[in-house]
């Protein structure tokens, strides 16, 4: 069985000096230590945090500015697109008038022709024909 005495007073008293020397050197700067490292942990995932937050708000900016150059490059390419198709319809009607006014030279043009050769296969029919009458005949014929 156990027994009080002097020893268990000692044992008591030494356990305790014990447990405040350990507490001074040893748990008290351990703990220190370890609050302190928790604190830059803490610090340093509020930092990720509030960087993580910057990051996502320049890429959504980022995205936000690339969707609008996106969009007045498209509008700016339909515009041009457009601007092309209408000089390109001015350009074919221009060609088409002109086409359409050298085609009716051309015919005013033959038409003039058609008329001097029918003239001048009028008179030559005529000649031609006095001339044979004439050697037919024999004689001039006037």
């Amino acid at each position: 069985m156990i027994e009080v005495d002097k020893t268990l007073l000692i044992q008591v008293v030494n356990f305790l000096v014990l447990m405040f020397v350990l507490n001074v050197i040893l748990y008290k700067p351990i703990m220190k230590i370890m609050d302190s490292r928790q604190k830059r942990i803490d610090d340093a995932n509020e930092e990720v945090r509030e960087l993580d937050e910057t990051v996502q708000e320049k890429v959504a900016d980022y995205e936000e500015r690339l969707r609008r150059a996106r969009a007045e490059a498209m509008e700016q390419r339909e515009a041009i697109k457009n601007e092309g198709t209408e000089k390109a319809t001015e350009i074919i009607g221009q060609a088409r008038a002109e086409v359409g006014e050298m085609i009716q030279g051309f015919k005013t043009k033959v038409a003039a022709e058609k008329e001097e050769a029918r003239q001048v296969l009028h008179r030559q029919t005529r000649r031609i024909a006095l001339e044979i009458s004439e050697k037919v005949l024999g004689r001039s014929v006037q």
